[in-house]
Order: structure tokens, then C-alpha cells, then sequence
């Protein structure tokens, strides 16, 4: 059995080959992580994927940033997209998008960017990362020299999968680990 991702962007695909080995077991198979050019080109290649994989025994897991969606509607609408399949799905929904997962670990991306920015986790604010409108916009006034692909390297480093605040990370975390054993 192997996980294979099938992503939104090459920034989650980053950010995946660096947290995923401290979340999978040590004797699990390296993951196959498909980059996608956007959420139609994922949306398209889904039931094209699936009804061509050979390997039953496979399992998917579908990375999809919520943005404006209804979350639940877009679960659906991406479960739709597996109803054929011959392999387990599992879709998670990155609330609201992949910055709000650095939100959600302030410690990561302070260290990540040489500047503390632990103090931002008691604001309104940012406290509940996933509810942020624009996580990337607000990276980005607080390091203007962010840029999603570079940015997914440095701080997917220093990530804590155990000290990560962000409901949509930790509900991902239990997804795949429950995907090994399953």
C-alpha cells in the first residue's frame, strides 16, 4: 500500500515532502504527491487518475484549499469526484488556505524567517488561523519577501505536527495517520 496525494499546487507539494516523513511510520512507502496546477486542473485530473490507477490497493488523499467554498458543499463536490474508484479517498479541505497552517505554528515560521512572530498567536486575529480570510496577504505584510514555493521550504522544517493550532492541519495529521493503519 502507498499513499498518493494528489495536490492543488506545487507550494503543498513542497510543504508535504518535508512534514510527511514525521507523520507517516518509519516503514511506510515513500508517498507519490501529484502537483496540480490549480483547483479546475486537480478538479479534472481526479476521476481521470482514479479510474486509470492499476494498483487497488493505493490509497488517495486529496489535499484542496477551501478559499471561498462552503467546505462542506466543496467536500462533496470533490467526493463526487471518487465515486468510482476503486481505491479508498480520503479529501481534506485546508481551511482557509496553506498559510493558515503557518498561522497555526507561529514558532515555525518565526524561525523560518529569523524574526519572532510567537506574540501574534494571542491576537484575535490570527488565534484561530483557519478563519482567516487571506492568509497568504497576511504572510506577506508581515514578510514581504514570502513567496509560497520558498516559504513552504523553510518553514515546513521547523513544523511541529503536534504544536500546529490550525484545526484543518490536525484534522489532516489524523487523516493520514489513520490512513496508515487503516
Amino acid at each position: 500500500m502507498r499513499l498518493v496525494f494528489m495536490v492543488e499546487e506545487r507550494s503543498m507539494k513542497e510543504l508535504l515532502e518535508i512534514i510527511l516523513p514525521r507523520i507517516l511510520p518509519n516503514n511506510m512507502e515513500i508517498p507519490l504527491i501529484i502537483p496540480h496546477s490549480g483547483k479546475s486542473d486537480l478538479a479534472k485530473s481526479i476521476p481521470i487518475k482514479l479510474k486509470a490507477w492499476q494498483n487497488p490497493d493505493d490509497k488517495f488523499i486529496i489535499l484542496h484549499d477551501q478559499d471561498s467554498h462552503d467546505c462542506m458543499q466543496l467536500k462533496a463536490d470533490l467526493e463526487s469526484l471518487c465515486k468510482n474508484s476503486k481505491n479508498d479517498c480520503l479529501i481534506r479541505i485546508v481551511c482557509t488556505e496553506l498559510e493558515s497552517w503557518y498561522f497555526g505554528d507561529l514558532t515555525a515560521v518565526s524561525l523560518a524567517y529569523g524574526k519572532d512572530y510567537t506574540s501574534l498567536g494571542v491576537k484575535r486575529k490570527y488565534r484561530e488561523p483557519d478563519k482567516l480570510k487571506n492568509a497568504k496577504e497576511e504572510l506577506h505584510k508581515l514578510i514581504p519577501v514570502y513567496q509560497p514555493l520558498s516559504g513552504a521550504r523553510k518553514i515546513a522544517v521547523h513544523m511541529d505536527k503536534d504544536q500546529n493550532t490550525s484545526p484543518s492541519f490536525k484534522v489532516f495529521v489524523r487523516g493520514v495517520e489513520k490512513m496508515c493503519v487503516g
